[in-house]
């Protein structure tokens, strides 16, 4: 990767929070103009109006001129504010726009007057994340890797749903959903509020808690748990699988672990996600039901601050508060260290290696089993169902 070298940001926009980025970041000079490349840039200009950004964690910054920030590349058509497409060519040192809040960046084609110039940026590079455990390989950072699935199924369990729709920015969408959540409450329902499309802005998920939400999520919430596995199956030995699930099929696994009465657990960071962990059963025959296998998945950004511990740790205390008595921990690779220490550190002991049974990016790879009793394990016999 040409051109590498690290560069401190002033400021992260919330359309690159699936990636877990902090803000000492590694920069590279050749830039793919495709919708959802992560680039930092420099912002040329100060303005009187719409000068604000969101942040990963939902909070707003004022940004003005000499500021360094992480956006994305990406289209953006609109009535209001600015419209603008992706050039077809980038290098370090060319200068483009800033097209909305949320940290969308283009050329832009049109403005609307209330709102000014837009920001101009000047391109320092591609933001390079480092998904291989323990070596100096950089890729380009992307904000997504599928496009929609329109086929899929949907399934609401019974459970009405409003949609709200509307034409563009400030058109009112957010204000008229926190209404109708707040009614809906008062009359005494539990609400759940889900924002499905548009640039991923924290603030409208926070208007829907406020107004009383019982549980909230943006689009890209379930996108970044799948973007953390999908760059784990192309990149990592951690897992066996060869070909990333896409949303849909992450999505199924889920609800198959939560009916099951399984525990999975997000971890945030700044407002990103960080990582995620589950349990699920350890065998399908009725004879392992009290035995669970547990998966802990980290965003590359976020190895070695001990989030891994800490979502362990909690999911073996869900596991055990759930009547489970046996945890069994299936590392790929037993070059794996960084799993390997962290199952040790949480108490699981080593039971042995199964040699070469694993094969892929051209290499044999082993698997390590390590084990933990969860609450009275084998000491006394489990409450009959």
């Amino acid at each position: 990767m040409s051109g590498m070298r690290t560069v401190v940001v002033d400021k992260i926009a919330s359309v690159t929070q699936a990636c877990g980025l902090s803000h000492e970041i590694r920069i590279a000079a050749d830039i793919s103009c495709v919708e959802g490349m992560v680039l930092v840039v420099e912002i040329l200009n100060n303005k009187s109006t719409y000068n604000t950004l969101e942040l990963t964690s939902g909070r707003m910054a004022k940004i003005a001129r000499g500021d360094v920030v992480v956006g994305a590349l990406g289209h953006r058509k609109a009535l209001f504010g600015y419209s603008g497409h992706i050039p077809t060519a980038l290098k370090p040192g060319d200068v483009i726009q800033m097209l909305n809040i949320g940290g969308v960046l283009g050329i832009c084609d049109s403005a609307t007057p209330d709102k000014g110039k837009p920001f101009d940026c000047k391109v320092l590079g591609a933001v390079l994340t480092f998904p291989y455990l323990g070596e100096r390989i950089g890729i380009p950072a992307r904000v997504g890797y599928r496009a929609l699935d329109f086929n899929a199924p949907l399934d609401t369990r019974g459970v009405p749903v409003v949609a709200l729709a509307g034409t563009c920015m400030e058109s009112g969408k957010t204000a008229a959903a926190a209404a109708i959540v707040a009614r809906m409450r008062h009359r005494g329902l539990i609400v759940d509020a889900f924002k499905a499309t548009g640039v991923s802005l924290r603030r409208d998920i926070l208007a829907f808690e406020d107004a009383g939400a019982r549980r909230t999520m943006i689009f890209t919430d379930l996108g970044v748990v799948t973007t953390i596995y999908d760059q784990a199956v192309r990149f990592g030995t951690a897992t066996f699988e060869l070909d990333p699930p896409d949303l849909v099929e992450m999505t199924r696994r889920y609800r198959a672990l939560i009916d099951g009465g399984f525990p999975y657990l997000v971890a945030t960071l700044d407002g990103a996600v960080a990582g995620y962990a589950y349990a699920g059963a350890y065998r399908p025959r009725p004879a392992y039901r009290f035995t669970v296998e547990n998966s802990v998945y980290l965003a590359p950004a976020t190895h070695r601050r001990g989030i891994g511990l800490q979502l362990l740790q909690r999911l073996i205390a869900e596991c055990e508060a759930r009547g489970f008595r046996q945890m069994i921990a299936v590392i790929g690779d037993s070059a794996n260290a960084g799993s390997i220490g962290v199952h040790g550190r949480a108490g699981f002991s080593m039971i042995g290696t199964h040699p070469n049974v694993g094969f892929k990016f051209g290499r044999w790879l082993d698997t390590v089993m390590m084990q933990l009793a969860l609450g009275e394990g084998a000491g006394t016999v489990p409450p009959a169902p």
